[in-house]
């Protein structure tokens, strides 16, 4: 994260705005495409490598690869091809944000095969060791190295995106030795037979396919509104609105660090008819992510406006209402939880369909009433309703679930707690405009008052009893 950010914060400051804006432009793009070229494959292979791996059907292992291998590369090169000869010119007007796409276009098909290595490595029990250093050392100290090259030598932004392609196919090669070098270990390869492999393909995409919606339109919301504002104004525009997207995206860093816990419980719960205690599950969860996400969002909501200044300068002032709206949408989904995954645990997946279209759709139809008019403002404006609108719609299809609660008032004091923090640091924001060195120390105090607060509510001591050896952990706590 903080390679990422400082990658962020330093081409932000060395480019121009129409250029970071362009560059921007290109990687969302980039960002929405990866999700159709990996065709939601990297969920099948969790689901499916160690199956098949721990009952020896070696036949459907090397099938399930090569069918994701072959999906990736055949989608990754349409879209190269489509992108380049005729969408690029439709999708933007400005110059050098389709020159920029056309480079970062290549990108796709390898941060595709980038998650799905991962997936696949970790299915084959690789050490969690050499992927965390893969993963999150060398894949963004390679992008930084790119900007600190950039700044260094005083280049233009098309080297920049030379600069991302390079380090993407380096991680993309560095993770084929690994994956090498692991089934080598186990001695897989000496199962490889070509005759007898076996492509897996209904069983496959009979589980990918009905969940790509919800995974479209996750990715959809936010990505829209800057294709939009790249075709209805300008690259500023684009940059105003992109520049602050990843601070506030950190809202959901706590949620994605309990997915993983989450699911299988909730799974296992569903497997019993244990629908009461999956309501319990699930509001705990979510209360415990609201006040753990809670630091973050004070800084990128209620100080906005110090936190903007202080990363990116004066010249994207324009973009402290932009990270304020941002955020509450990002915090707004953290906060209520695993809807989107409890709704596919119990099989709801026509309703996820149907309400994940609605959503994009509501998206794009904001985007075009607000954006000619407000600019990144209404692009902001339109991506936190339409998040918000999805989430309650989701809440709702939790409701129709048999013995589920759409809210579970045990937790109402919380919520009441995290609101009103929020809203009184903005408060206190707005009237006294203190600058950032005094608005985080602030913030941290507030947080440390909300855990103190609702710490009985959320049993600290029964759900998580080793923070109580942290230091002064027990003194708080307790």
């Amino acid at each position: 994260m903080l390679m990422n950010l400082g990658a962020q914060v330093l081409m932000v400051r060395y480019l121009a705005t129409s250029e970071y804006g362009a560059f921007a432009y290109g990687l969302a793009v980039v960002a929405l495409l990866q999700f159709v070229a990996a065709l939601g494959l990297q969920e099948a292979i969790s689901r499916f490598i160690p199956i098949y791996h721990e009952n020896r059907e070696y036949e459907k292992l090397f099938g399930t690869i090569m069918l994701v291998a072959g999906a990736v590369t055949t989608m990754g090169l349409l879209i190269i091809v489509v992108v380049r000869m005729w969408v690029a010119h439709f999708l933007v007007h400005d110059a050098l944000a389709i020159h920029l796409l056309s480079i970062l276009i290549l990108l796709v098909p390898f941060d595709a095969a980038d998650a799905l290595l991962d997936g696949l490595l970790a299915s084959f029990t690789c050490g969690a060791k050499d992927i965390f250093i893969r993963k999150y050392l060398i894949g963004p100290g390679l992008k930084l190295g790119a900007v600190l090259l950039l700044i260094l030598r005083h280049s233009s932004v098309k080297f920049l995106a030379y600069g991302y392609l390079t380090a993407s196919i380096l991680g993309v090669l560095l993770y084929v030795l690994m994956l090498k070098r692991v089934l080598d270990g186990q001695r897989l390869l000496t199962h490889l037979n070509l005759k007898k492999i076996k492509i897996p393909a209904k069983e496959v995409l009979s589980y990918v396919l009905p969940g790509l919606t919800s995974i479209f339109a996750t990715a959809a919301i936010a990505s829209i509104s800057i294709f939009l504002l790249g075709e209805m104004r300008t690259m500023t525009d684009v940059a105003y609105y992109r520049v602050v997207l990843p601070l506030a995206q950190l809202n959901g860093v706590v949620m994605a660090s309990f997915t993983l816990l989450y699911t299988p419980a909730a799974a296992r719960l569903f497997a019993k008819s244990h629908f009461s205690a999956i309501n319990t599950l699930y509001w705990k969860t979510a209360a415990w992510m609201s006040v753990l996400s809670f630091p973050i969002f004070a800084a990128t909501f209620s100080f906005a406006r110090p936190l903007t200044m202080f990363m990116y300068g004066t010249r994207y002032q324009p973009s402290v209402p932009v990270l304020a709206l941002l955020s509450l949408a990002s915090y707004f989904n953290t906060s209520l939880g695993f809807n989107l995954q409890t709704l596919k645990v119990v099989g709801r997946m026509r309703f996820i369909t149907v309400v994940s279209i609605f959503a994009v759709t509501t998206a794009i139809a904001l985007n075009m009433l607000l954006i000619p008019r407000l600019g990144a403002l209404g692009a902001a404006l339109s991506t936190v309703a339409a998040a918000i609108i999805y989430n309650l719609l989701l809440q709702l299809g939790l409701l129709l679930t048999s013995q589920f609660n759409a809210f579970d008032r045990r937790y109402l004091s919380i919520y009441v707690t995290v609101g009103l923090s929020a809203l009184g640091l903005l408060f206190l924001q707005n009237l006294t405009a203190m600058n950032l060195y005094v608005a985080l120390p602030l913030g941290g105090v507030v947080s440390v008052c909300v855990v103190a607060i609702t710490k009985r509510k959320l049993r600290i001591a029964e759900t998580f009893p080793e923070l109580l050896s942290l230091p002064f952990a027990r003194q708080l706590l307790s």
